[in-house]
């Protein structure tokens, strides 16, 4: 059954939560100041759409659905999303395959939409449309005419403003319908120009990446040397590689993951079971000052005031439940 949501943000943690269902694991928020984002999530019969407005610096670890394709483009001349150390620019699409996994990262204030697509009914349509047979790669980037790329934000507009006009189901399912088929025919026509796909370096500094943060999710504390040494590449070659596609080197990007986790645990702390020397040293924090001033740099707070805040809601959530 078709339907639609929009959403405002204030919260990263909530963004992040409704990026999951697009297969988007960790966000590593690097942006400062107060955060505000706006999504759509259109799902039609079989295609799910996104139109995303953020305007913090992020990095997002983004794994592809099985059995489904990631297009994604940038919606105006403004910076667009950073895909695998790529810059996509307006004029561009990139695909992802099935099961790719990548990480994107924004520098500033961004406007893109994305389509998720099975690879299945992309291929048989537009086999049936051109006669020939398609592949998706693991990774390209496309450079279509500029009509049919016109013709593909024309209808991704088209259902993210129904979506926005309704904000719930589509419940006009023939034109739903009517309008998943224009999308596909528009994504087949930007897709009938030759692909610049990925080269075979390209690809495994993406790999790379992500079996370190495979390494970051299940040894949080492992000396720099011994994360090198388990992804087989020197600490030279995993600097430059982290700088391309997470804009930081390896320590830079573990200690920012590190922090962001302290800013969860005292959001979400209770009085009985939570200090901040307790969270910091449970993250690898040793050195309380340095935290102290880092973590204010770039949440504009210290790490106190984080859990206040935090018992602040815990206590007002308390008060609301014993008056039910």
């Amino acid at each position: 059954m078709p339907g639609s949501r929009a959403s405002v943000f204030g919260e990263a943690e909530e963004f992040q939560a409704a990026l999951s269902a697009d297969g988007v694991g960790e966000v590593l928020f690097t942006g400062r100041g107060q955060f505000c984002a706006r999504m759509t999530q259109v799902g039609l019969e079989r295609l799910r759409l996104a139109a995303v407005e953020e305007t913090q610096s992020r990095v997002a670890f983004i794994t592809v659905p099985r059995r489904m394709v990631l297009v994604s483009f940038p919606v105006n001349e403004g910076p667009s999303p950073i895909w695998g150390g790529v810059e996509i620019r307006a004029g561009e699409i990139i695909t992802l395959g099935p099961g790719q996994r990548v990480h994107a990262r924004i520098i500033g204030p961004c406007h893109w939409h994305a389509i998720q697509v099975p690879e299945r009914q992309l291929a048989d349509y537009a086999r049936a449309l051109s006669g020939a047979q398609f592949i998706v790669p693991p990774a390209a980037r496309w450079r279509p005419r500029r009509a049919a790329l016109r013709q593909l934000r024309h209808f991704h507009r088209a259902a993210v403003r129904m979506a926005e006009a309704r904000s719930g189901a589509l419940t006009d399912l023939q034109g739903a319908h009517g309008l998943e088929q224009q999308l596909l025919h528009a994504l087949i026509e930007c897709l009938s120009v030759g692909a610049e796909e990925e080269t075979e370096t390209e690809r495994h500094h993406r790999d790379l990446l992500a079996r370190f943060e495979d390494l970051l999710a299940a040894e949080p504390f492992l000396p720099l040397a011994d994360i090198c040494a388990a992804l087989g590449v020197s600490e030279r070659s995993l600097r430059a590689c982290c700088k391309e596609h997470l804009g930081v080197g390896p320590s830079g990007y573990r200690r920012l993951r590190a922090m962001q986790q302290v800013y969860r645990a005292l959001r979400g702390g209770t009085p009985d079971s939570v200090s901040v020397s307790e969270v910091a040293k449970r993250h690898g924090f040793r050195q309380l000052g340095r935290l102290a001033a880092d973590y204010r740099a770039l949440y504009g707070e210290l790490p106190s005031a984080t859990l206040r805040k935090g018992l602040g809601r815990d206590t007002l959530c308390l008060w609301r439940r014993a008056r039910e």
